[in-house]
This record gives C-alpha cells, structure tokens and sequence, in this order.
C-alpha cells in the first residue's frame, strides 16, 4: 500500500488519506519523527471535521489487530500454510438420474455438533420429502483440489451449509481447505446462479469474530450469484445452541415445501416427525473370552500424520507448581515429550490433550447406570448383517474395551446435557412423572425452564441422572445419544522448537470451582495435568494422546518490526514461546525490533509465574520492556490496562511504526477491558498530537 499524498489547498482529504499518512511509518519507518508528526498535524488542522471521524476509523483499525482470544491478528498476513490434501482414492461417481431433486448438506465441524446438526436435518427431511434425495458431506472429503471444488460446487442445485467458526474466525479443521479455496480464490462471477442455499453457524458470542465463517461463506454465496433461501442461522452455544438450531430449522421447512412438494402434496400437521434415539449395537463379552484390552488407546497408533482423529503417545517429561505455596490456587508447568515421535509444532500453534475422566466421577457414573465396571463390550453403527443401523447421526464407535474405561475415556459426564439426550433419558425412565419432567425441559415450552435448570445452573450429565434415577438407558443409548464424545482440551504452547524442539510446553491452570448448585467442579484436564507424574520422577510416568493444531497467532516475519503482547496469567503462555523464539533469532545474529509485554498476575509473592525467566529475557535483550500489574499488592486493584494507560505513548509510537500488537487471556473480562483501553489511547494521542502542533 502506498501512502497517500495530500494537499494544503481546500481539497477535502477523507479519514482513509489521514490514516495513511499517519501509519507512513509502517512503510517507511526512517520517516516515523518530526516530519510525520508535522505532515499529519497540518492536514488534521486543514481538516478538524474529519477529527472525530479519524479517531473513531484508527479505533475500528485497532479493534482489527487486537486479538480478544489467543490469536494474533495483524495488517501483514503470515507465511501461507500449505494445508496438506488427503489421499482419496475413488471410483467414479455415477450420477443416476432417478427422477429425485439432489440436495447436498455440507458441514465443518470441530467437535461434531455442525456433523450432528447437518445429519439431524437430512432425517427430518427425508421423513418429510420422498421425492428428493438428501446427502450429508464432509466438506474436506468433497473434493480433493481446487479444481473438483469448482467443478462439483456449480453442479449443486440446493445445497446447506453447517459451518462452525473457531478462534479468531477460523474454519474448522475439515473446512480449512474449502474455506480457503472458497474466499481467496480467483473472481469468479455470479457462477452458482443456479444454486438456491442456506447456511447455519456454529459460535460463541464471547468472542470477537462470532461466526465469522458461517458470515462470510453466505456472503460470498450471495455475492457470486446463489440464492439464499432462509437467513444464516447464528448458533450461540454460550446459551443453547439447539434452539437456535430449532428455531432455524423451522425457516426451512415452508421453503422447501415450495421447492420439493407438489400442489396435491402437502405436508401433513397431523402426524409432526419424532426423530428416533440414537442406539449403538451393543456386544457383550465374557471377560475370560474377551480380546486384551488395548492400553494405549486404539487412535495413539502409529500415524506419521498426526491430527485430533490420530493423536500422538506422549510421556509428560517434566511436571512442576508455578505458584508458591502462598497461593491459593495452582498453575502447571507441563512438558510432552516427542522426541521418539513425528510430531513437530511451529511457535504459537496449539496442542490439543485427550484426558480421562477422575476415578471419583467414573465411580459416580457406574453407580447411577448400575452395571459393573467390568462388563466387556463393543458398539457398533451396523447390523449383525452389515447393513447400516438406521440414524446416520450415530457419532463413530470406539474400540472394545470395559464399561470403566468406556466412561474413563469416552464419555463426557461433567458437560451439561443436550436435550436431545434428555428426550433419550426419558424414553427409558421408569417413573412416568420424570419421563414427562425431563420432556417438559427438552420442549419448546420449557425453553426458559431448561435455560435456568440447565445451563444457568451448570447441572452436570451426573447431576442430572441423580436428579431423575429411574433413567436408566442401556448401554447402546447412552453412548450414541446421552453421554456426548469427551473432546480434547486445546493450549497455547508455551515454548518454541528453536528452544525446545523435542518438548512440547503446556501452561495450565487448575480448574477448580463451585457451580450455582453447589457442585465442585473439578477440570478434566488441568486436574489430570496437576496430578501427572513426571518421567523425571518415575518411569512409569503419566502420558497422553495429543496433537498440534497450527494457529495463526504468529510472530512477524520482520523480526525488527515491534511487538507489543499482553497476557495476564496464563494468558502469558505463548508469549512465553514468542520470547524463547526471539531469544534464539537473536543469538543466530538476527536484528530485533522493541517489544514489551504487558503481564499480570494477583501478588508478586504467589503467582508471579516466570519471573526468572521474564527477567532473563529483558537481560539478554529478547524482550525490550516488562510491565507487571499486580492486583492484589497495594490498596486499589491494578490490572494490565492501568500499565497500558500509563504507557500510552510508547503503545502509539509503536504502532505507528507499523508495530504488532496481541492479546491473549480471558475473553469476557480483561480482552475487552484491553479493547477499550486502546480506543482511549487512541483518541488521546490523536488529540494531544492535535494540541501540541496547535500550540
């Protein structure tokens, strides 16, 4: 981008001139003196209407660079990951053309709810639509170049979409591919002109770009030609995520009713569709007859391609207490080893934790299901025939193995309930008032009953079978349709492989708290993390499958270009790599650019985590400047964005040289206490620019 030119006649010059003669200095950083500050006084007096409209579009640009959430956002996009294209080997497809419309559901999913949801609405309609054929895609086997998505994509003639976003507006995994494929690809025109669509995204209010990918890909849906048939569906799943599917999915239905029914051919009130109860085929075993059971857990196996379907063994090499004893919390140091395996990670990539649940929930779950801990089973999604169980909603079994260690590593029990799974609990209640009690919370006119029962409370699965304990689903129900899939927990990476290159470095804090219902909350993972043992103290130490999720909270390519971080807490963890990855740059000889970082923690005697090693980095020059808030020392409570008042300008000095700036930390409170702490800082410095050329 080049800077604009302006002029000291009565040219009117727009906010976008202002700002780029401010930000000159990104492109030309020998120019960020005198000069400048003279050169944007001049035209900001020549131009006082366009003040206000200035500082609100600087404020706006910063709210793009800010990153709320463990991600790095900024104006230069970093090295282009090559998003490695599966294997597929295929036979031709045979188009049979059996008289059927052909409606494709695609989905990009991180968990399984955007699959779950996809294939919940093709039962339904299927039930509803005889004439019409539906097929549900994963959007990463849909093709296997660019070219196939082009080729395949402007065949589609009614298409869905259910997309989740993650992150700093980050397709999932299994929509990467077509994500990019999709937005940064040549123009194409309005080339789906034939294809009428509808797109459902999966988010989280609580962070910055709230289904960004669901807005996006509808946007340019609309853009080259497609026809949109319902609204984008924005699914919240800090409340509940069902409903706002319910709620979606009802906008549909009159719409294919328009396109798949004829005049004499309408949709019957009187018989709505019920869906069915998920069920695994279950196969019991005697456990003298019985396979041995596999201790490594059948998806650590020996992949060379690692990923969350395929996740890496890892001893935890190292394992010690960040905090002093003063405290009254905890915080882990946590080390993978992997150096034995193909795994590898880039500074600021994630890793992801398979963990299993505590011997104390286990135990609580056995007793409430009332079978053995040792009944020896298998699931399965066909008949004994091989033919497909019907349901195509039926998440992938896991391998034999106990009733113990099915609940140990599979089931997540501490999550609250879907209500999906409550109609399954009440299908097999015995006690007809908690049947009817439990199918009153998962209806429409229970909405606001289950919202505060449910999710305000944070009853757990557990809390609620105790609640309702003639429920009891065999085994076959409440892993397909009570018990949802435990899911990996994800960190930041707190070391760089230029420092550590066969460790993997994890900062984790305890998650330990009482619920609205009086339930002590126990975290899976950082629990599991706290009580590890360690291979420097044993040989039979702790381990876990794990995985790297690459991210784009990255580290400019320039390493002189300045960087400004802020992380409270653990929110320190990848900068943590970014000060290890700057130290090794500069003992190979490479130039750095200023940096500071912003930490903050409750009292110097506590939780002051790092603080050898922080101050080894301002030693050694890796890190130019540290500001420490500390909000439990003096007699008012002083948090990161008080330190950043105070150094607002350097802050403004810096990004006017074009500096980084990332945030990483909790994205209810602080993140957004830092977002408009900047837009002060910002206004101001404009304003005290504006004085002192005045004056």
């Amino acid at each position: 981008m080049e800077p604009s030119s302006s002029s000291s006649g009565s040219m009117k010059v727009s906010p976008l001139d202002l700002m780029s003669t401010i930000f000159k200095a990104k492109m030309d950083p020998s120019n960020a003196s005198s000069d400048l500050a003279t050169e944007v006084a001049t035209i900001l007096l020549e131009n006082r209407e366009f003040v206000m409209i200035l500082t609100t579009s600087i404020a706006v640009l910063i709210g793009c660079v800010v990153v709320l959430v463990w991600r790095r956002s900024s104006s230069q996009k970093p090295k282009q990951i090559d998003l490695p294209r599966p294997l597929i080997v295929k036979e031709p497809e045979s188009e049979v053309d059996d008289g059927k419309k052909k409606i494709t559901i695609f989905f990009g999913t991180q968990t399984g709810t955007a699959e779950g949801f996809a294939k919940a609405l093709a039962e339904e309609a299927k039930a509803l639509y005889d004439k019409a054929t539906f097929k549900v895609v994963d959007l990463d086997d849909y093709a296997a170049d660019d070219d196939e998505y082009e080729e395949k994509m402007k065949k589609e003639s009614l298409a869905f979409f259910f997309l989740a976003t993650y992150g700093d507006g980050e397709p999932t995994d299994n929509a990467a591919r077509f994500y990019k494929w999709f937005t940064e690809g040549k123009e194409r025109g309005e080339w789906l002109q034939n294809m009428k669509y509808g797109v459902f995204g999966l988010g989280n209010r609580q962070y910055e770009h709230f289904n960004k990918v669901a807005k996006v890909v509808d946007d340019i849906l609309t853009e080259q030609g497609a026809k949109r048939l319902v609204p984008v569906g924005l699914g919240d799943d800090d409340q509940c995520i069902e409903d706002d599917f319910t709620a979606w999915r009802e906008l549909v239905w009159p719409e294919l009713d328009q396109l798949l029914r004829d005049e004499d051919d309408a949709r019957t009130v009187s018989t709505p569709y019920c869906a069915a109860v998920l069920e695994y085929r279950v196969v019991f075993y005697d456990p003298a007859d019985a396979p041995l059971e596999d201790k490594n857990w059948s998806n650590a196996n020996g992949h060379t391609i690692y990923d969350a379907q395929h996740p890496c063994r890892s001893n935890v090499a190292v394992r010690k207490e960040l905090h002093t004893p003063a405290s009254d919390r905890s915080c882990t140091h946590l080390e993978f080893d992997i150096a034995s395996t193909a795994l590898s990670y880039e500074t600021g990539d994630h890793v992801g934790v398979y963990c299993e649940n505590l011997d104390e929930v286990v135990e609580e779950a056995l007793r409430l299901l009332g079978l053995s801990p040792d009944t020896y089973f298998s699931v399965h999604t066909d008949k004994e025939d091989g033919t497909p169980l019907g349901g195509s909603s039926l998440p992938p079994p896991f391998p034999p193995c106990t009733l113990r260690t099915a609940l140990a590593r599979y089931a997540d029990l501490l999550s609250s309930p879907k209500k999906s799974a409550l109609l399954a609990l009440a299908a097999h209640a015995s006690d007809p008032t908690e049947a009817d009690r439990l199918r009153h919370l998962a209806s429409p006119a229970g909405k606001d009953e289950y919202a505060q029962w449910m999710v305000a409370s944070q009853r757990s699965l557990l809390e609620v079978m105790a609640e309702f304990p003639s429920a009891k689903p065999p085994l076959g129900i409440f892993f397909a349709a009570v018990a949802s899939r435990l899911q990996p927990r994800y960190y930041s990476i707190s070391s760089s492989p230029r420092m550590a290159p066969s460790r993997i470095h994890v900062t984790c804090s305890l998650v330990y708290e009482k619920t609205p219902t009086g339930r002590i909350h126990k975290g899976v993972c950082s629990t599991w993390m706290k009580n590890s043992v360690p291979l420097e103290k044993s040989h039979d130490c702790s381990w876990a499958p794990i995985f790297v999720r690459q991210s784009n909270f990255k580290l400019p390519l320039d390493t002189k270009v300045p960087i400004i971080m802020i992380g409270p807490g653990t929110g320190l963890a990848p900068f943590r790599g970014f000060l290890q990855e700057r130290l090794a740059l500069k003992e190979a000889g490479a130039e750095l650019g200023p940096s500071v970082l912003f930490f903050g923690c409750r009292n110097r005697k506590m939780d002051y985590i790092y603080e050898d090693e922080l101050n080894n980095f301002v030693n050694s020059g890796a890190l130019s400047e540290l500001v420490v808030a500390f909000s439990r020392e003096g007699s008012t409570k002083e948090y990161v964005q008080h330190k950043m008042m105070e150094k607002a300008s350097d802050i403004w000095n810096m990004i006017c040289q074009g500096g980084y700036l990332y945030v990483c930390g909790d994205a209810k409170g602080m993140a957004r206490d830092v977002h408009r702490t900047l837009h002060t800082i910002l206004q101001e410095q404009v304003c005290l620019l504006l004085v002192s050329e005045t004056i």
